[in-house]
């Protein structure tokens, strides 16, 4: 797939670098760094809708949809490559392997949305943290990027809540009951799942929804 990057480009901090409306002729994927899908209402609140992480499509349904309804914001410092479309519609057209593979990709995207509607809608403050913290472990598991149940989450409180659906107060009181529970420890960009077993019992945390290949994971015990 990386045959099909047309140019990478870097982006700052808290830059919106797909916006609502746009009509992208690219989709783009995230070599480094952190993004979240955002949607901003007319008050200024906004709500992120996934973090994504690094080797993720931020927007791959832009092929299809065309029109973006909600924008993509940079976390931290990312690097992002872009995949036109014609480029796209080829490998779609020639390659059947490659065209399952992207499928694939939209209905991980949506599985992980279903699981942010329960954790809005259903868990409780320490309970969505804590899905929230045991599905990015394993997905940066997946790509190298986490290990030892420790992994570097350099995002603000603020863009924390966002993600969360709750105020910073909330997130605040959520973290503390964590720490307290004795299941992880956070300093400064570094969390450590210290009670992998008692954070998944605690968030009803089952990764079958992310469809990731575990024998390439450290076992979780």
């Amino acid at each position: 797939m990386t045959a099909a990057f047309s140019g990478t480009r870097e982006i700052p901090h808290d830059r919106e670098f797909i916006r609502e409306g746009d009509v992208p002729q690219a989709s783009t994927v995230l070599l480094s760094g952190f993004a979240a899908r955002s949607r901003e209402l007319s008050d200024g609140k906004r709500q992120f809708l996934t973090i994504h992480v690094e080797g993720d499509f931020v927007d791959l349904h832009s092929f299809l949809l065309k029109k973006m309804d909600h924008g993509v914001v940079a976390l931290t410092r990312c690097t992002v490559a872009s995949v036109p479309h014609e480029r796209l519609k080829e490998i779609t057209e020639r390659f059947p392997n490659l065209t399952r593979q992207l499928w694939l990709s939209t209905l991980i995207d949506a599985a992980i949305h279903r699981e942010w509607l329960v954790s809005f809608g259903r868990r409780s403050s320490r309970a969505n943290v804590a899905h929230l913290l045991c599905e990015l472990y394993m997905r940066l598991a997946a790509v190298g990027k986490a290990d030892k149940f420790q992994f570097r989450l350099p995002i603000t409180q603020g863009e924390l809540a966002d993600a969360r659906g709750m105020s910073i107060v909330h997130l605040n009181r959520a973290i503390k009951g964590l720490r307290e529970l004795d299941l992880i420890t956070w300093l400064g960009e570094t969390v450590e799942i210290k009670d992998w077993n008692g954070l998944a019992s605690l968030a009803d945390f089952d990764p079958n929804y992310l469809k990731l290949d575990m024998r390439r994971l450290a076992p979780l015990e």
